[in-house]
């Protein structure tokens, strides 16, 4: 009988390089950031607190892992996942972690207190409404363009204010960001409830709508 495990030890060993790329707080974020779009390093170096030099050690871990690709143009490198695969590794890391690791909920509990006190709608809930109700995309307007719910109207949370008249009295409001932890849909939601309007968060982000094989517009 054959011995097989030079093959069992050299292919989990492969497995483990993707394993050992996640193990990464800053990783991880990155990950989340570039699930909304492609970014240069200098842009998520600012978005994600790092210094432009750490940012770039730790994409190449990740291009390693080939859990991202590069592209690029001049002297820029442009980041992007690759590949839905590289969503999902992320998405069920994530699932999992707020389905069995009580402290990840118990920190979304710390810092986002209200969350309990603001309606959520899933995503099939907003695939049966979508035209009933208003859906606010209040990340970045540079991730709104990459890709968005069909429909979707751009408000950066922090011109939300500025937006109030326009908005409809009567009917719901829906607003999504990036994904379960962003706070951007938080304050969303929270700032028109105060001012009156009947407004809910999406439960998830825009990668996870595109994740399910749900349509997404692109400007």
């Amino acid at each position: 009988m054959s011995d097989h495990r030079p093959f069992k030890r050299d292919l989990y060993e492969q497995f483990a390089q993707v394993g050992k790329a996640l193990a990464s707080p800053a990783r991880l974020e990155l990950l989340d950031l570039l699930a909304q779009s492609e970014r240069t390093v200098e842009e998520l170096a600012r978005e994600a607190g790092l210094s432009v030099a750490n940012a770039s050690q730790h994409l190449q871990v990740l291009r390693q892992a080939r859990l991202v690709d590069v592209r690029r143009e001049g002297t820029f490198a442009h980041y992007r996942l690759a590949g839905r695969e590289a969503f999902q590794v992320w998405q069920s890391l994530r699932n999992f972690g707020d389905a069995r690791v009580a402290e990840i909920r118990q920190v979304v509990r710390t810092y986002l207190s209200q969350r309990d006190t603001l309606e959520a709608v899933t995503i099939d809930e907003l695939r049966e409404r979508l035209d009933d109700v208003v859906i606010l995309d209040v990340r970045p307007e540079t991730e709104f363009q990459a890709g968005h719910i069909p429909g979707a109207r751009s408000v950066p949370v922090e011109q939300l204010e500025d937006v109030l008249p326009e908005l409809p009295r009567e009917g719901v409001i829906v607003a999504y960001c990036r994904g379960p932890y962003c706070v951007y849909s938080d304050e969303a939601v929270n700032l028109l409830r105060q001012r009156g309007f009947d407004a809910r968060r999406l439960d998830v982000g825009l990668p996870d709508w595109r994740a399910a094989g749900l349509p997404v517009e692109v400007n």
